[in-house]
């Protein structure tokens, strides 16, 4: 039988920041859609950039997969970055044109359910969730592995990667509940240390490379231990190191998913969004060039290492260096791994108050505008201690876990384009809107054929089977969650919420 929702109360104008005109505006919009207020916009043009970037978080990426590039492409497989980076800043700007027609938490979730229909939108959702969980785990892994366990000298195993990312993953869902205000200053001190700390360290890496002759820069067109017969072929050898940016550059979109929580949404997600990506790929290829360099003659034993760039640092510029690196390392996949399970919480959140997921009244209660929605983030969080659990005694987990983290947004932002490409037609854009003019074509094409030839690289090849097998498991989850809530929940499932999307 179907269960009514009852919306939380709005919070009183006391308990919130005051609003400008274009906040006003922004909480129009919501009102348009059919809910109440009930986050606080304490989110600015820098904290929209931070949460991206720090999703991003070029070191988290670099650390986590440099070294399986160097065993699937050798040094030369970096040069796949920059072309990530462009075809991923073609998604970002179609999604800007997403977020900015409908500056809601949920964001795809939202965009499909109101331009395509409630049952799609669902679908997005899960798909979302799926991703967002796993790549938590994927990040605080990696935390333990690459990061945490050499600055500490404790020799990493499986069973004490689990126990570890566990607790980090607890702490994160604690801070998330208490208070917005606190993991935001958290994480734009983290995006600050970290690019500081990543400009700091090329340079010093470059110059220990250029006058102590403890590099060697012809590493950056070299193949490794990896056949040259073929390599450049249509997915050969180079392009499966397109995991290397395929990883790291994912996640920007969270920055539309906080929309609610955003001064002017519609002006500053898209934005943030794109900047985030730009920095990214900047400093990224400067550093892996450098990283590249530094390995010198010990290509086998990077190769071999489970932390290699950990290992190259201290090599190049001395272990005092690479201890105090480990530390803003630290700091920085903390904090991505914190603005993920924000993201997810907030996407729990935002299908929960439109009904169409069970438990609906608790998961989207939210204590105090000031805090996160409480009981959505157990679930997000938990739900990722159970992804441990079920990788503890795996000696392969960061691998495979980065392999399915890759696979899911791809997904994801193919479908997502796809909306945008089917549901154009339906919008006019407004004088204020963001907007590309006569580049939106060029650019969806753009976006278009990257995602092709993503998918192809992560869908095809053997070496991602298990990030198949793992997509297909969250789908057969998904069927039955979906068969729980049409069955149950069917008229929340198929309601239409708020005005037409022209209206927001």
């Amino acid at each position: 039988m179907s269960q009514s929702v009852t919306p939380p109360q709005r919070p009183t104008e006391s308990s919130r920041p005051p609003l400008s005109t274009t906040d006003t505006a922004a909480d129009s919009t919501i009102a348009h859609a059919g809910y109440t207020q009930q986050l606080a916009r304490t989110l600015g043009r820098f904290e929209s950039f931070a949460v991206a970037f720090s999703f991003i978080s070029i070191t988290t990426g670099l650390f986590s997969t440099y070294g399986t590039v160097l065993g699937s492409g050798g040094p030369a497989g970096i040069w796949t970055w920059p072309i990530v980076t462009v075809g991923t800043i073609f998604v970002a700007l179609v999604y800007g044109m997403l977020a900015n027609r409908i500056p809601l938490s949920g964001y795809s979730y939202q965009w499909a359910s109101r331009l395509a229909s409630p049952v799609l939108g669902w679908w997005f959702g899960w798909v979302s969730f799926a991703f967002l969980a796993i790549v938590a785990v994927a990040v605080d892994y990696g935390l333990t592995q690459v990061a945490l366990f050499p600055l500490l000298g404790i020799e990493y195993t499986a069973g004490r990667g689990a126990v570890v990312t566990m607790i980090v993953l607890l702490v994160q869902m604690a801070l998330i509940i208490w208070s917005t205000p606190i993991i935001t200053k958290i994480n734009n001190w983290a995006v600050g240390a970290e690019v500081l700390a990543m400009i700091g360290l090329t340079v010093l890496i470059a110059g220990a490379v250029m006058f102590t002759g403890k590099g060697d820069w012809g590493n950056l067109t070299a193949y490794g231990s990896i056949p040259s017969d073929g390599y450049y072929g249509w997915l050969g050898p180079f392009m499966l190191s397109a995991l290397l940016g395929a990883f790291t550059l994912v996640g920007w979109e969270s920055a539309a998913n906080l929309a609610e929580e955003t001064h002017n949404p519609k002006k500053v997600v898209p934005a943030a969004m794109v900047r985030a990506l730009l920095v990214s790929g900047v400093i990224g290829m400067l550093f892996l060039m450098v990283i590249t360099a530094g390995i010198g003659k010990n290509l086998e034993a990077i190769s071999g290492s489970s932390s290699p760039v950990a290992d190259i640092i201290q090599g190049t510029v001395g272990g005092a260096v690479a201890k105090a690196m480990l530390v803003v390392v630290c700091v920085a996949i903390f904090a991505c791994g914190l603005v993920i399970m924000v993201s997810c919480s907030r996407l729990v959140y935002a299908m929960a108050r439109d009904g169409r997921v069970p438990a609906s009244n608790l998961l989207s209660r939210v204590p105090r505008p000031t805090g996160g929605p409480t009981f959505a983030t157990l679930l997000a969080g938990l739900t990722s201690v159970v992804i441990v659990l079920a990788f503890a005694s795996n000696t392969d987990a960061l691998a495979q876990l980065l392999g399915a983290a890759t696979l899911m947004p791809a997904i994801l932002y193919a479908g997502t384009v796809a909306l945008y490409i089917a549901t154009r037609h339906k919008y006019t854009p407004r004088a204020d809107d963001f907007s590309l003019g006569r580049w939106e074509k060029p650019v969806v094409a753009g976006a278009v054929m990257w995602l092709v030839i993503e998918l192809c690289i992560f869908m095809i090849p053997a070496q991602f089977r298990d990030a198949q097998y793992y997509a297909l498991g969250t789908l057969a989850v998904g069927a039955v969650l979906f068969a729980v809530v049409w069955f149950t929940r069917r008229a929340q499932l198929t309601s239409e919420r708020g005005e037409s999307v022209d209206a927001l």
